[in-house]
């Protein structure tokens, strides 16, 4: 005997209906478990090296892009993204701030080898004393330390 479901049109209005309602229990949810997902995801640091080196992973992670397709990355820009993105830049100043400081800093403390003429391949080591700086900061403020060439 068959499984009496819903009409597809059914369960889908009935969730478009509730997830819309949802929004301050979500946020009020979302916060309240913020302790639990700063433990937890710092703790499935193991599993996450095993699913992004599992065999096949690679093929899965392609035969989703094209699952979902353009067409569907197209809508949620021109549907969801749009009307969010400059609240979330917003929302985001105070980040931005906070993490590019210590780089910024980090730059403005350089006292960089001499500048030869323009053309001059020696230029480029100012590049690569900047890039070796900015690197070494990278690794400190994730507390990893190692070289600058990791």
């Amino acid at each position: 005997m068959a499984i009496k479901v819903k009409p597809v049109q059914v369960a889908v209005d009935k969730w478009t209906d509730n997830a819309g309602r949802a929004a301050s229990r979500f946020a009020d949810g979302a916060a309240g478990a913020a302790d639990a997902w700063a433990t937890n995801t710092a703790n499935a640091a193991d599993n996450y090296h095993q699913a992004i080196t599992a065999s096949g992973i690679k093929d899965r992670f392609r035969s989703g892009v094209r699952k979902a397709g353009a067409e569907k990355f197209k809508r949620k820009i021109e549907d969801v993204a749009r009307d969010r993105y400059a609240p979330g830049i917003s929302a985001a100043q105070p980040d931005y701030q906070n993490n590019v400081q210590p780089y910024l800093a980090t730059i403005a403390g350089l006292t960089l080898s001499a500048r030869k003429p323009k053309g001059d391949p020696a230029n480029y080591k100012r590049v690569e004393e900047v890039g070796r700086a900015l690197h070494s900061k990278r690794l400190a403020m994730l507390g990893v330390g190692g070289s600058a060439t990791t």
